[in-house]
């Protein structure tokens, strides 16, 4: 019999830690910014972490031929895509895995292109290694996004672009790139050596109807000419665990990324996310995945029903993959920094605000949707009666 679970239960965090709940000042603030779930995790990760910390000692981790196994055994089953274990690199997580991808592709003064908006730690990682931001803006086309590929082959074209970051599902705009897709950005960047980093940390979080492919699973130039980021971390809540893996084909590169991990220092992991990571990989944890899946595809057709009802000038956009949504609230005509500032003192309620993702996430607001439906529904609520009361002092 398929075990339910439950992800309607209110599980308390604040005064726990939680970069989420307790960073606010006041306790009657709802977080939904910070891309981390309120749900529990996966009842054999739990397991699996008590059993090792009934052991009692801490030390240094060398990673089993299990750990790799896992790996292996999971994105072939679940998505198709079979890779070596030597390709397997693991490091601390996606952002540092990323960081240390671009310090061995580049050198200070090259370009890295992102399609804006896109996840903000991308700016701050390509900017650390010395390199400039190359922005090739995804274009807003009725409630979706899609690529401007004219734009992208001029990017590509620019003799110091060296690096390609796709992020694979999207974050913030939503969308779970189709094959097609994939492969049309991977034939500009490797027609112009441009090098493609594959952030697919969101891979698991895709809603009923849509499907994730791998870059790398295209076809053996895709892999020749790539690196793809993974980790277990979103999908199964456990960011704080700190695990994550670079799979990279090409000998050459993957010692030049070994190299940059290490001279980043993030090249040892700690026992609890090796043994996550395991027990996560597992039948158990495709059923829960299903079921979390359709939860969240619940609370963001809940969204969507309430904005249609209740604030038609906020368009939410199409969400086919991760838990956040990203709504255009241009219509208040206020700054999105000044709209969370003003969303948290007034309305109690913090989202994150749309150009933390760059210039072209001004007049958006992203809400994490991975939460109970009550809190959902508390969130719109609150938005709503902030809403209310900005109309009625500007009549």
């Amino acid at each position: 019999m398929t075990r339910e679970y439950n992800f309607n239960e209110i599980v308390p965090r604040r005064n726990t830690r939680s970069y989420k709940w307790d960073s606010a000042a006041d306790a009657d603030v709802l977080p939904m910014w910070v891309a981390d779930m309120d749900f529990r995790t996966l009842p054999a990760v739990v397991e699996a972490l008590q059993k090792r910390v009934a052991h009692g000692i801490f030390g240094y981790t060398k990673v089993p031929d299990a750990y790799y196994e896992a790996i292996i055994r999971w994105f072939s089953t679940r998505h198709g895509w079979t890779m070596e274990r030597e390709w397997i690199t693991y490091t601390i997580g996606v952002v540092p895995a990323v960081s240390a991808i671009i310090k061995a592709m580049t050198r200070p003064g090259d370009k890295v292109i992102v399609q804006t908006p896109v996840y903000n730690c991308f700016f701050s990682s390509i900017r650390n290694n010395g390199c400039e931001v190359l922005s090739s803006p995804l274009v807003r086309k009725d409630d979706t996004y899609v690529i401007n590929f004219e734009d992208l082959e001029a990017k590509a074209s620019d003799p110091k672009a060296k690096v390609f970051v796709l992020c694979n599902p999207h974050n913030p705009a939503g969308r779970v790139w189709t094959p097609e897709e994939l492969r049309r950005m991977g034939d500009i960047c490797i027609r112009h050596g441009v090098f493609i980093i594959s952030d697919e940390i969101h891979c698991e979080l895709v809603h009923p109807g849509y499907v994730y492919t791998p870059f790398a699973s295209l076809g053996e130039e895709y892999v020749k000419h790539s690196s793809t980021c993974i980790s277990p971390s979103k999908a199964f809540n456990i960011a704080g665990l700190q695990i994550a893996n670079i799979v990279t084909a090409d000998e050459e590169i993957r010692k030049k990324i070994d190299r940059a991990i290490n001279i980043n220092e993030v090249c040892d992991v700690n026992p609890f996310g090796v043994e996550a990571l395991m027990a996560a990989y597992s039948e158990e944890g495709s059923e829960w995945l299903k079921q979390l899946n359709a939860y969240i595809a619940g609370n963001y057709q809940y969204m969507k029903e309430f904005c249609r009802q209740y604030l038609p000038q906020f368009p939410v956009i199409k969400l086919e993959g991760t838990y956040l949504a990203w709504m255009d609230c241009s219509v208040l005509a206020m700054k999105s920094e000044e709209l969370e500032e003003e969303l948290v003192s007034e309305a109690r309620l913090w989202l994150n605000a749309g150009t933390m993702y760059g210039a072209e996430g001004e007049g958006f607001m992203r809400w994490n949707l991975a939460c109970p439906r009550k809190n959902v529904e508390e969130g719109l609520n609150r938005f709503l009666r902030f809403v209310e009361n900005k109309l009625k002092m500007e009549v």
